[in-house]
């Protein structure tokens, strides 16, 4: 199934995505959904058409980050064998991590305003989103407890990345960090068996990896956060990115101001997004 975060009218709510639109679901968006502890019911019901209000079609709503209010929001940086390699990097025995805020994503199709940099770069990924609290579970809980997966592009300044050895300053601008547009549940996609993920930059494209390929699995990744800190329902963890990301070109390539920012994984959907880039920014 595929659910959503939509904007109907003057308020938002979560939603299942049928055939001809969107079948609104009782709770204002997904982070709240799946806090309820029967939100897998809830999911059921609709979709079987026991219950719920008539279906909108699609060209009423606007479409939104499907989880606005993670609690944790937890990314791997390195975990495609090829991008490791293009940064130099050697193959890890852990997984690299790091955090963003909630204040960190936005909408699918949102512009991407960063007036503070100039290195602005790409790194489309395949999020997961948690659906049952995981504390030091192993590798089967943790795959029990995906509710489904997301598309993110986590973008990055580089320039500021690069002021410090810690990544989180060129990680957490605000609303630079779009997901969406759609949770898909693990029912209908499974990335252990194969996702493309693409991502193009005015048309061109420039990443092209595989979820096969992922050093870490979902699984694998929600398995080793729950050890040292807990997940709850909602919560986000970014995958990392395949090759192809601006810094590990020569020379090192960043996105301009009017840039158009596609992110696509087929299954699930594709980001939209626009690059707003002040020509005076203050560095």
């Amino acid at each position: 199934m595929k659910l959503a975060t939509v904007r109907l009218g003057g308020r938002t709510t979560a939603a299942l995505v049928v055939a001809g639109g969107y079948q609104p679901l009782p709770a204002r968006n997904l982070s709240e959904l799946l806090a309820q502890p029967g939100w897998k019911s809830i999911i059921h019901e609709a979709a079987t058409g026991h219950c719920g209000p008539t279906v909108v079609p699609a060209s009423e709503v606007e479409v939104l980050n499907p989880m606005p209010t993670p609690g944790k929001v937890i990314c791997c940086g390195l975990n495609y064998t090829e991008h490791i390699l293009e940064m130099g990097r050697d193959l890890p025995d852990y997984p690299t991590l790091f955090a963003k805020f909630a204040d960190t994503l936005t909408d699918p199709e949102a512009p991407i305003v960063a007036d503070e940099s100039l290195s602005i770069d790409w790194e489309a990924e395949l999020a997961v989103v948690v659906g049952s609290r995981l504390k030091d579970a192993n590798e089967d809980e943790a795959a029990a407890a995906i509710a489904g997966y997301t598309v993110a592009n986590d973008i990055s300044m580089r320039d500021w990345q690069r002021r410090t050895l810690q990544w989180f300053q060129g990680k957490a601008f605000d609303a630079t960090t779009p997901l969406g547009p759609v949770l898909v549940t693990t029912d209908e996609i499974d990335p252990e068996k194969g996702l493309e993920v693409l991502c193009s930059v005015n048309g061109e494209v420039l990443q092209r990896g595989n979820t096969s390929t992922l050093v870490f699995s979902a699984a694998k990744l929600l398995a080793y956060i729950s050890t040292f800190t807990v997940l709850r329902p909602g919560d986000v963890v970014l995958t990392g990115t395949p090759g192809g990301v601006g810094m590990g070109m020569v020379p090192p390539r960043f996105l301009k101001d009017g840039d158009e920012l596609v992110t696509e994984i087929p299954g699930i959907g594709t980001l939209r997004n626009r690059i707003s880039l002040r020509a005076d920014a203050n560095l």
